[in-house]
C-alpha cells in the first residue's frame, strides 16, 4: 500500500554546457514521458527540483518547468533541499499519489552550476554558517567536507579506503550511463593514487559542478496497472530525517570559540597604569570576544562580558574600532588567538546620578 510505480526515466547529459537549466529538465521530463507513454496532459502533479543558484525561477522550480512543458492544469511543488532537492521532490510526488490526489506526476530535477566553488548568496548573514564558512573562515565545500571526513575518522574510525570505495562503487554506476559527466571506471587503488586536494579527500573524490538534469514518471500501483504495466520498478520508501543526535553546530564541526585563561592581577594592574597614569581596579576592565576580522564583512557580531557583575549580551561592532572611541576609553590590546580576537579595555566608572534635591 506505501508503494508508488516508476513508469518512465529520462536525463539530460551532465557537463559544462552554459545554457538555461530549465531547457536540462525539459529535455528529461519529455524523455520520460515518451518512455512512460504518458501523456503530457494526463500529468496530475509536477514536483521541481533546483538550486536557488538560479534565481527566481529556481525558487518556483515545478511551475517553471510546468510552463515550459505548458500549462496543463497539473498541481505544482518546488523543493530545494540542496543536495537532497532530488529526493525531497521525489518525496512530495510520493506523497501526493499516496495520499488520492493525484495518479500520475512528474518528477524534474536540473541544475546550472557557474565555474570555480559554490558559494553561497551574497549578504551579510553572521549567523548563517554556510556564509561564516566561506567569508571568516574561507572554507570552500573541499576543506569543508574534508573536515567532516576527519571528524568521522577521529569519532567513528573511518578510514581513507572507505570513502576510495564510494568514488569506486559510483564510477561502475557511471561506465553504464551514456549521461554521466565522468563515464569511466575507477578502482580503490586509482583513488588513491590521485592527488590529494584537501586532506583526507582527493581529487577523483571531489565533485565536480555539472550542468544537466533528470526526470521520473511516478504513479499509483493502480495507474499502472491501467496502462498494462503489470511488475513496475517500485519505491517501496524514502528516507529523508534528521539525526537524532544532539548538535547545535552540525554545519561548523569543528568551530568552537576558544577561551583563553582568565588574565591574573598583575596583568591587570600593570595594564591599568597605562591608562593617563591612573589606577584602575580590576573589576572596571571589560573583555570583548569577537570573530576575526574580515574585509568582506561591514560588521560583525561580539559578546561582551563585565566581570563586576557577570552579565553577559551579544552586541554589533563594526570591524575596527574608532580612533576617537578608542582613545576615549584608553586604548586597547588586542591578541589573536585560534582565529579569535580578545579585547581588554578599562572603562571609568560614571559617577552616580546627583540627587534631584
Amino acid at each position: 500500500m506505501d508503494e508508488v510505480a516508476i513508469l518512465g526515466v529520462g536525463m539530460h547529459p551532465w557537463g559544462k554546457w552554459g545554457r538555461n537549466f530549465t531547457e536540462y529538465g525539459v529535455h528529461a521530463a519529455r524523455q520520460a514521458l515518451a518512455d512512460a507513454a504518458v501523456d503530457w496532459r494526463d500529468v496530475g502533479f509536477v514536483s521541481g527540483a533546483i538550486t536557488v543558484r538560479c534565481g527566481y525561477p529556481g525558487y518556483v522550480s515545478g511551475s517553471t518547468f510546468a510552463r515550459a512543458l505548458g500549462f496543463n492544469g497539473a498541481q505544482v511543488a518546488s523543493s530545494y533541499a540542496a543536495c537532497a532537492s532530488g529526493v525531497t521532490a521525489l518525496s512530495v510526488a510520493r506523497g501526493q499519489i499516496l495520499s488520492g490526489a493525484c495518479d500520475v506526476a512528474l518528477v524534474v530535477g536540473a541544475d546550472t552550476t557557474p565555474k570555480g566553488f559554490l558559494a553561497p548568496a551574497d549578504g551579510d548573514r553572521p549567523d548563517d554558517t554556510d556564509w561564516l564558512r566561506f567569508h571568516m573562515v574561507g572554507a570552500t565545500n573541499p576543506v569543508y567536507f574534508a573536515l567532516h571526513a576527519r571528524r568521522r575518522m577521529a569519532l567513528h574510525g573511518a578510514t581513507p579506503e572507505d570513502f576510495a570505495m564510494v568514488k569506486a562503487k559510483n564510477s561502475r554506476h557511471g561506465v553504464h550511463n551514456p549521461n554521466a559527466r565522468y563515464p569511466k571506471e575507477y578502482g580503490i587503488q586509482d583513488v588513491a593514487n590521485s592527488p590529494v586536494v584537501s586532506d583526507p579527500l582527493r581529487l577523483l573524490e571531489i565533485c565536480a559542478t555539472s550542468d544537466g538534469g533528470a526526470a521520473l514518471v511516478v504513479s499509483s500501483m493502480d495507474y499502472a496497472r491501467s496502462l498494462g504495466v503489470v511488475d513496475p520498478v517500485r519505491v517501496a520508501g524514502l528516507s529523508t530525517v534528521t539525526p537524532t543526535y544532539p548538535d547545535t553546530v552540525i554545519d561548523c564541526p569543528t568551530w568552537r570559540p576558544i577561551r583563553l585563561p582568565e588574565p591574573t592581577p598583575r596583568t591587570l594592574d600593570s595594564r591599568s597604569r597605562s591608562v593617563q597614569g591612573h589606577t584602575r581596579k580590576p573589576e572596571w576592565v571589560q573583555e570583548t570576544w569577537t570573530w576575526p576580522r574580515c574585509t568582506t564583512s561591514p560588521r560583525r557580531w561580539s559578546w561582551t562580558g563585565t566581570s563586576s557583575s557577570g552579565s553577559a549580551r551579544w552586541v554589533r561592532r563594526s570591524p575596527c574600532c574608532d580612533p576617537e572611541r578608542r582613545a576615549s576609553v584608553g586604548g586597547s590590546r588586542s591578541t589573536r588567538v585560534a582565529g579569535w580576537v580578545r579585547s581588554a579595555r578599562l572603562f571609568r566608572p560614571r559617577p552616580s546620578p546627583r540627587s534631584a534635591s
